[in-house]
């Protein structure tokens, strides 16, 4: 563990780890401080999409969108297990009106006074159209029409629905996103601290001095500081750093509730509303629905972001103007919410902002690269535009490599995740097909060697439920940098929606107990 590093970046959510990956694969040396978990806050909060945004282009965003759909293949191909394509399926309706408008809608309605209020099927199939000649994608197919009349898609929906579009964009598990650039760095040499809180950077002639309290407590020197502190981003400009920086962030809240599952079949749901936003309604966990999101201002960023009651009713009467049979409150398993730090382009509202990224360099002494803004799909696109910042101050041993270099246990076929199954099941035979699926999709081709010579169940240490068991708690423990239950039941497998307070105790005691006993061995 190094005390001096080319390069020392604050924040442990995707653009922070994606930067502090891509900089260490270059050759620098990297040092990364999270205050808290990885992906504890805004990156594991999304609505779990790689998608280029089709709601984008009623703002002539068109660059944005075109560079996240060509990012969104790279990335599908580059991480299999925990990202993969889905369809999505866009219910038409010509009754569909709504109140406000995009600066497309507002043109339409000002050149056809007709059309005011509404989004007419030939304009969505443009902009399909549009979105498929800007994605050029090899592995994901187009747009196609398809009937609702007695087909699974249209069986959950209301029965004014009769035609839908369908098209295609991709899931991920984000905060596995988060953790695995976490760990392909540290593979490449990056120190990665958790539950690190970044006191003050103060620059001492060409270099940072930081000061570190937690896990990592004292004070590390850097010749150049990213600030990629997400909401708290303008907290490191001004409490940390102390800049001058008049560049900021806007706040918007993203809520989600999940629900008990609405329909049988592995697509998504995209129902446009008559305020004019638009909601997903997507197959999750396997027993679940996830409904999201809104977007609302959050003033503070110590203010832990949390579903409000007038939220989740707002998605619960949006999904029921679909779906036949209502969401009442009590289908609500688990409700999460998120803040996005979005660049503050002076936007009248929050669903209008901008969420391109911009990157900032101040170079007067050491430099400090301020991060803005940003989304899931582009964040390797994010490091890349970090990186060729960064170099003009530090050089780099290698230009850019990531876009063909999967990240851990990603090296396998988009389509070979059923092999991958195969695989693991004659080689554990022990393990159930969903057990197996489980593994594959969170640690790919590496499942094996997490499972190691067990020849059984019982090989793999205590069943904690839901077939975690001891064996994958200390490899993510000690590969993935998890501290306590809900950074392995909330943020590395997702299945805190299966355990009950008591085995989130008996969880907690385990690893707390572990983590004794290694400090005691040192």
């Amino acid at each position: 563990m190094r005390d001096s590093y080319d390069l020392f970046v604050i924040g442990g959510g995707i653009n922070g780890c994606g930067i502090a990956r891509d900089a260490t694969g270059r050759g620098l040396t990297v040092g990364l401080a999270e205050m808290g978990d990885l992906a504890g806050a805004t990156s594991s909060a999304s609505t779990k999409l790689f998608h280029g945004g089709l709601r984008y282009l009623e703002y002539w965003e068109v660059r944005l969108v075109r560079e996240a759909l060509r990012e969104r293949d790279v990335l599908i191909k580059n991480m299999p297990h925990i990202s993969w394509p889905m369809r999505f399926v866009l219910p038409l309706s010509k009754d569909m009106r709504f109140e406000g408008g995009t600066p497309t809608s507002k043109l339409l309605g000002t050149v056809m006074p007709w059309l005011k209020g509404k989004r007419p099927d030939w304009l969505i199939r443009a902009g399909l159209l549009m979105y498929d000649s800007l994605a050029k994608s090899e592995i994901l197919p187009g747009t196609s029409t398809i009937s609702l009349k007695g087909t699974p898609e249209g069986a959950p929906l209301k029965d004014r629905f009769v035609k839908a579009f369908e098209y295609s964009d991709g899931w991920v598990e984000d905060s596995r996103l988060v953790a695995l650039n976490a760990r392909d760095a540290a593979d490449r040499g990056a120190d990665i601290h958790v539950r690190t809180r970044v006191v003050s950077a103060e620059r001492d002639g060409d270099e940072w001095l930081v000061t570190l309290k937690g896990e990592r407590t004292g004070q590390v020197r850097a010749k150049m500081l990213v600030n990629a502190a997400g909401p708290w981003v303008g907290d490191v400009i001004q409490g940390v750093v102390r800049s001058n920086a008049k560049e900021g962030v806007r706040l918007v809240r993203g809520s989600h509730i999940v629900t008990k599952k609405l329909f049988d079949h592995d697509k998504c749901y995209f129902f446009q509303g008559s305020d004019g936003r638009i909601i997903f309604a997507i197959p999750y966990e396997y027993d679940y629905t996830l409904i999201g999101t809104t977007d609302a201002e959050h003033h503070d960023p110590h203010e832990k972001p949390v579903c409000t009651p007038e939220e989740k009713k707002y998605l619960i009467d949006f999904a029921n103007g679909y779906f036949k049979k209502e969401i009442t409150e009590d289908d609500v398993v688990w409700t999460y919410s998120g803040v996005r730090p979005l660049y503050n382009d002076g936007a009248k509202s929050a669903t209008a902002a901008t969420r391109d990224y911009v990157l900032k360099v101040e170079d007067s002494g050491a430099p400090l690269l301020n991060v803005f803004g940003g989304k899931i799909t582009t964040y390797r696109k994010l490091a890349n535009g970090a990186l060729e910042k960064i170099a003009a101050h530090l050089p780099t041993k290698k230009g850019q490599w990531t876009h063909d270099a999967p990240l851990p246990g990603g090296d396998f076929p988009v389509s070979g995740v059923a092999d991958q199954v195969t695989a693991l099941k004659q080689a554990y035979p022990f393990l159930t097909d969903h057990w197996a699926l489980r593994l594959i999709r969170a640690y790919g081709t590496q499942a094996k060697e997490m499972l190691g010579g067990a020849t059984s169940a019982e090989d793999l240490g205590p069943d904690f439920g839901a077939t975690l068991t001891g064996t994958e708690v200390a490899w993510l423990m000690d590969r993935e940098w998890a501290r306590e239950a809900a950074d392995v039941l909330w943020r590395r497998t997702k299945l805190g929606l299966r355990f009950s307070p008591e085995q989130v105790e008996v969880l907690d005691a385990w690893m707390s107990e572990r983590r004794a006993s290694a400090r005691a061995a040192e």
